[in-house]
């Protein structure tokens, strides 16, 4: 099984798992000293502009494309439920309350975005078999491509903080306030051609990331949420596999994210 495989099965496996506990755990949210949630959602992405740099040491390049633009690929964008679930740019939540009092928790925060670098007038500045160049090349196929579409990836282990913002007495609906922030590795698979020499495509971790994140979630009935996320993350990626040699990119990202999720009351009882 793939990597890729992986990175979809295991949130789905852990949203059956929260689904048994959820059902064990009715009645007894307030008597309970933590706190789980898991989320499933789907985003959309922005990119500042970027520079991809080309190191092929055997063939005499050392060059960039200077100032690219990017952009994502939704999936959905030509209307909802057109396509598989998994192929859209997904994302998915994995948090602990370890102080549900405080609204402090710890979570694991994946975003499956796609940057797509084609079809433009690009910059070429540096080295090319050993001569120096700095022209315009029309970066489309089929001799050129830049693709993370199978995931940029970006991972993140985060810190989060709650806010209650609204929490009527019987409690069927609550609207809390969130904010996230965190580091980590960057997945991505990463598919390209420069001048006609192309990779062979596949996963790798690839760099890192930072990001902060700010949230909304309405809660309904203790146990089920709606949640809609602003984020803004900063990944840098090295040694990504080209032909012949590595590629380092560097891009800011804003992100909008919409998810669906549960929690439930874990861990010991809370003394009264």
């Amino acid at each position: 099984m793939n990597s890729g495989k992986l990175i979809l099965i295991a949130p789905l496996f852990l949203l059956l798992i929260t689904t048994v506990f959820s059902a064990n755990a009715q009645n007894k949210k307030s008597g309970r000293k933590k706190e789980f949630y898991f989320s499933w959602g789907y985003n959309k992405e922005w990119y500042t502009r970027s520079t991809v740099k080309i190191d092929q040491p055997s063939l005499g390049n050392k060059y960039s494309f200077v100032s690219i633009k990017g952009h994502d690929r939704p999936g959905w964008d030509e209307g909802l439920f057109t396509k598989a679930l998994t192929i859209p740019q997904y994302n998915y939540r994995l948090g602990l309350f370890i102080n549900k009092e405080k609204g402090i928790a710890i979570e694991i925060n994946f975003d499956h975005t796609k940057f797509i670098f084609a079809d433009q007038a690009a910059r070429v500045k540096g080295t090319i078999n050993y001569k120096p160049v700095d022209t315009v090349v029309n970066f489309s196929q089929p001799d050129f491509f830049y693709y993370l579409n199978n995931g940029a990836n970006f991972l993140l282990f985060n810190i989060v903080k709650r806010w209650h913002l609204y929490k009527p007495k019987n409690e069927k609906i609550k609207i809390d306030l969130f904010s996230k922030a965190g580091i980590g590795p960057v997945i991505p698979h990463v598919e390209n051609k420069f001048f006609g020499n192309a990779n062979k495509p596949g996963f790798q971790l690839g760099g890192w990331n930072i990001g902060v994140e700010a949230a909304v979630r309405a809660t309904f009935f203790n146990y089920a949420f709606l949640e809609y996320s602003n984020k803004i993350d900063y990944a840098r990626y090295s040694n990504l596999k080209i032909y012949e040699g590595t590629a380092k990119h560097a891009f800011g990202t804003y992100e909008m994210i919409l998810s669906l999720g549960v929690t439930f009351p874990v861990g010991g009882k809370v003394k009264n």
